[in-house]
């Protein structure tokens, strides 16, 4: 429906009763039949043919499901075990995809919004998505507008509209103007009635294709993609350079030798299993979360968290559990003969008497009965203004907020008669009270009412109220953790910043010289050199705090910001990482990357060595993955250039990638090892892996050509010993395996020790792990079947040459580690 004049029309026609009563069940169940309700048709996820489609029309798939093909009519089945990694992959992206989609979309469910509607003259929660048209919803602060309509009542709502408009200000609403969904409550409350729901919402028609499904993007999975692209081009350029030398080579053995040869050089070109150990450690990270009770809410975001080098936090709710408790009244009488502490206490009790309270009001009214006063005008609390107040018949206007803010306003100088005491010594009294970590705030008096959201200026201080917040018990550690890991912390809040400085010291943060935002200048690069060197900011005012996170982006770091407000919604959505406490206002969970669900901060170390853990295990695993594309290219262009065949058959192949790669990768990729994340991804993978890679063809053409002139069989007998048979899977020759042999030898020392590099540094099952793989390599070269299957055949003599030339080639590894900017412990290692 479209909100125009028709609607204002209809809203005055409404009868006093049906705009407190809402809707009745029945009207309910006739728009839900219509399909009148606040649900969209798109899909958040993707269904389950676009993810086989996903996950087996790949251009590798298709690669290597040709090549596949081709090996098999040969007839030479063993060649084909790439074929079954091939099938493997694909069935495990299906399925770990089909199951993350299941988990999210139950997790979405779960912590799905609400919104609260008037129903039957009942004030009900419902699901968002069951709103219905005409539906009256009652909006408070903290909550996000579900649907368009006009106000039939506000009581000081301010809405924040930067997601339609682009303005930060909060926008005061009034009785009869129209509100529109994607907007935030900010202060206030109201209600309104529904009269564009669902696709017909404005947010809902400009952010249709936001909200379609889609794979936020990370530096991993761009620096992957990068590689593919990479190793794409290179196997458009090496195919036919395989296919050319292989038929010049073997040729006269006829096209079967030459496809097998061929597809062996191709088949170590092809990444098989990269894509799919870096999307099962994100999937495994974000499922080991959410079992902490964290929320995943976008996978890259564990990656993002990792990347983090300052993290912004609140004092309330992160410093502290957020339980505000009333300490004390301090009377600050006029003078003797006007000082009426009663008065005062009981102002606080109807100021506390508030359906819409904030935290602090709830704490006030949990101490103090309401005195049963009558509210004829109210402000509600905002965090820019940082004061709410409210005018009572038969009473003065009372107003309960920051001391700084208020004091500005209070006739304080004691020149005049039925002053209050000096603003100098107020202040000196609040900053004592500060320092010991308690909240102050101060409620003030005038007789004026209230008329406009602005403070009266002959307000006069009447008393100093004293709260308590709890501190969490694993402050200390979590903050502790935090400088371990070189992760620097901004406490920003808008407390006093005396009572933040105490909260912060007493959970062991370096808190030096507080800083006071609201004597900060608006100039960025003012505020990116008190960033530098500040820690503890009070009085910090929404706005600021978005101003904050981008000053430290400009300043070169990745910013978390954590909040639990609908104060802390703009600085969480521009942050890199936005971390959402469980219990907070749902605009600031729905811009957040990461749900803390129980709302326990002491859980974002655990993201964070996540975060970490996977970047150092996911780069372990490009590296073994590109270290092997390298040497496959080598010994394509070795075999080209000396017009032999190529060193292997795909089964070599197949027995490598298993007991160095594959298998390894999966355990480096889910071991508990974090390492410090360094920026760098793609270009130290490049600069270890390729040049291990070349070592590793290097080692093994030569020890190819060794074999090959010690062992190698004739030229001339070549074509009649040598010839697979149409239907054999093997050469009946054993001798004519042994140039193969002791390549495979060479490749898989060199590998080992490339892999005992990246492992580093080696624990007790990291050593048994590849003490495991070593001893399947070696049962291959043994055992009869193993021999038979892979078409081995080992002398003595050849064993130990190629152990030489492979020694030599591990020795090469160790030295480009020790020189070249790769991976290791010494540069971004965890411990």
């Amino acid at each position: 429906m479209v909100v125009g004049e028709d609607v204002v029309v209809t809203t005055a026609r409404e009868t006093t009763a049906e705009r407190q009563t809402g809707l009745t069940s029945a009207e309910v169940a006739d728009r839900v039949a219509r399909g009148q309700v606040n649900a969209l048709t798109e899909r958040t996820s993707r269904s389950l043919a676009e993810i086989f489609r996903a996950n087996v029309l790949t251009r590798f798939n298709a690669i290597l499901g040709a090549l596949f093909v081709l090996v098999m009519v040969t007839g030479s089945f063993a060649d084909g075990l790439f074929g079954g990694v091939l099938v493997l992959n694909s069935a495990i992206g299906i399925v770990q995809e089909y199951l993350a989609k299941r988990k999210l979309d139950r997790l979405a469910l779960l912590n799905s919004p609400t919104t609260r509607v008037v129903r039957d003259g009942q004030i009900i929660d419902v699901p968002t998505s069951e709103v219905v048209l005409d539906d009256l919803i009652e909006l408070r602060t903290g909550d996000e507008v579900p649907a368009d309509g006009p106000l039939t009542s506000a009581n000081g709502l301010e809405l924040d509209e930067s997601n339609l408009t682009g303005e930060a200000d909060p926008v005061p609403h009034a009785a009869g103007e129209q509100v529109r969904s994607g907007t935030t409550v900010v202060s206030g409350s109201g209600r309104y009635r529904a009269r564009a729901v669902g696709a017909d919402a404005y947010v809902n028609k400009i952010a249709a294709d936001a909200r379609r499904f889609t794979r936020t993007r990370s530096e991993i999975q761009d620096s992957v993609n990068t590689l593919l692209r990479y190793i794409t081009w290179v196997i458009v350029i090496a195919l036919p350079v395989a296919l050319w030398s292989q038929w010049r080579a073997v040729g006269e053995q006829g096209w079967r030798e030459v496809v097998i040869r061929s597809a062996a050089g191709v088949v170590g070109l092809v990444p098989e299993g990269l894509v799919l150990l870096t999307s099962v450690a994100f999937l495994l990270s974000a499922v080991q979360l959410t079992r902490q009770q964290v929320l995943v809410q976008q996978l890259p975001a564990v990656e993002g968290l990792a990347r983090v080098d300052v993290v912004c936090v609140d004092k309330t709710g992160t410093l502290t559990i957020g339980d505000i408790a009333f300490e004390q009244l301090h009377p600050l009488p006029r003078r003797e003969a006007d000082a009426d502490a009663d008065a005062t206490r009981q102002a606080l009790g109807a100021i506390a008497d508030d359906p819409f309270a904030n935290g602090t009001l709830l704490a006030i009214g949990r101490a103090i009965a309401p005195p049963g006063w009558t509210r004829t005008h109210s402000v509600a609390f905002n965090s820019t203004r940082k004061w709410s107040a409210a005018t009572f018949e038969g009473h003065d206007t009372w107003v309960l907020g920051a001391p700084e803010v208020l004091l500005a306003h209070c006739a304080t100088s004691g020149s005049r008669p039925g002053d209050g005491p000096p603003s100098d010594g107020i202040r000196q009294q609040v900053a004592h009270l500060a320092a010991s970590g308690r909240r102050v705030v101060m409620i003030a008096r005038s007789p004026q009412p209230l008329t406009e959201t602005e403070l009266p200026d002959d307000l006069t201080p009447a008393g100093l109220v004293t709260l308590t917040e709890q501190v969490r018990p694993d402050a200390r550690e979590t903050f502790a953790y935090f400088a371990e890991q070189g992760v620097a912390v901004k406490v920003i809040s808008g407390d006093n910043p005396a009572t933040v400085a105490a909260v912060a010291r007493e959970v062991g943060l370096d808190v030096g010289e507080p800083v006071d935002a609201r004597t900060l200048s608006d100039d960025p690069d003012s505020l990116r050199e008190v960033l530098r060197t500040a820690s503890v900011f009070g009085r910090v005012s929404p706005e600021q705090k978005r101003a904050f996170v981008h000053a430290l982006q400009a300043d070169g770091h990745v910013v978390a910001m954590t909040g639990d407000g609908v104060n802390d919604a703009l600085a969480l959505k521009d942050a890199d990482i936005g971390v959402a406490m469980g219990n907070g206002a749902q605009a600031t969970k729905a811009v957040a990357e990461l749900v803390l669900l129980d709302g326990k901060f002491s859980h974002l170390p655990r993201v964070l060595a996540e975060g970490r853990r996977v970047i150092a295990n996911v780069e372990r695993v490009a590296n073994l993955f590109v270290a092997k594309n390298a040497m496959s290219l080598v010994a394509i262009l070795a075999a080209a250039i000396a017009l032999l065949p190529f060193p292997f058959l795909p089964r070599h192949l197949s027995l490598v990638s298993a007991v160095t790669i594959g298998i390894p990768a999966f355990f480096p990729a889910l071991g508990p090892t974090p390492r410090r994340y360094v920026p760098g991804f793609l270009g130290r993978v490049l600069r270890f892996a390729v040049p291990v890679g070349v070592v590793a063809g290097v080692s093994v053409f030569a020890s190819y050509l060794i074999a090959n002139r010690n062992y190698g069989v004739p030229g001339e007998e070549f074509l009649r010993r040598c010839t697979v048979a149409p239907g054999q899977s093997t050469v009946p020759d054993h001798a004519c395996w042994q140039t193969g042999t002791g390549a495979t030898i060479t490749l898989l020392v060199v590998f080992f020790a490339i892999l005992i590099v990246l492992a580093r540094p080696l624990a007790a099952w990291k050593v048994v792990l590849v003490g495991s793989l070593v001893a399947v390599a070696v049962l291959a070269f043994v055992l009869p079947a193993g021999r038979e299957l892979f078409g081995f055949d080992a002398p003595a003599g050849l064993v130990w040459q190629s152990l030489a030339v492979g020694a030599v080639g591990a020795g090469a590894v160790e030295l480009v580690h020790r020189f070249a900017p790769g991976p290791g412990p010494s540069r971004h290692d965890g411990g």
